[in-house]
């Protein structure tokens, strides 16, 4: 479970300079150059990423479990998911009404995420995964729009075209995930079994 912890207070950690610590971030970047800055995120969140990846493995094996989950929480969490692969492909598809209306669609794919994984699990290695990341989101999506609010941020509206296609892209993602990787890659199946 240390594993999992270290990794988690890495990979959150760096990602939550822009919340906690926006002067550090700054001084780092006009002293070193973004490159330095860019190179430090990259290995600390990659570092965090594998030991969370590795600790959250280890701690599936002798699990904690806290709570039963009913059947009904693996159906609701795959249908938050599907919310949540929209709200992902909405990050990355130009010109979407999502993006123009939610201004930070990652963010809140992120936060939809963990918060259908903590629904549907019941270990203590989920709620301090998935509860670390739905943290992490609801604090850095709260950030992200008081930055924008006192840059003035205007985000361009969206296309139908646009909108439609990251629907369409979210859904193909969903599927894809549901239905042919989640079990490989994860060794849990969405669905039954």
């Amino acid at each position: 479970m240390s594993a999992l912890i270290l990794g988690l207070l890495m990979f959150l950690g760096m990602h939550s300079a822009r919340i906690f610590a926006e002067g550090w971030r700054t001084q780092v970047i006009a002293q070193r150059g973004p490159g330095a800055w860019k190179g430090l995120y990259t290995v600390v969140s990659l570092v965090g990423f594998a030991l969370i990846v590795w600790g959250y493995g280890q701690a599936r094996l002798a699990p904690v479990v806290l709570w039963g989950s009913p059947a009904w929480t693996r159906h609701l969490a795959s249908l938050l998911v599907l919310v949540a692969m929209v709200l992902l492909a909405a990050a990355y598809v130009p010109r979407n009404g999502i993006k123009a209306k939610v201004h930070h669609p990652m963010v809140l794919a992120v936060k939809v995420w963990a918060l259908a994984h903590l629904l549907a699990n019941n270990t203590l290695a989920d709620v301090l995964l998935f509860g670390g990341f739905l943290l992490w989101s609801v604090l850095d999506f709260r950030a992200a729009r008081q930055r924008d609010r006192a840059a003035g941020t205007v985000y361009p509206a969206g296309t139908l075209a646009g909108s439609l296609t990251a629907v369409v892209v979210g859904c193909a993602a969903w599927a894809a995930f549901a239905f042919w990787l989640h079990l490989p890659l994860f060794g849990v199946r969405p669905f039954g079994g």
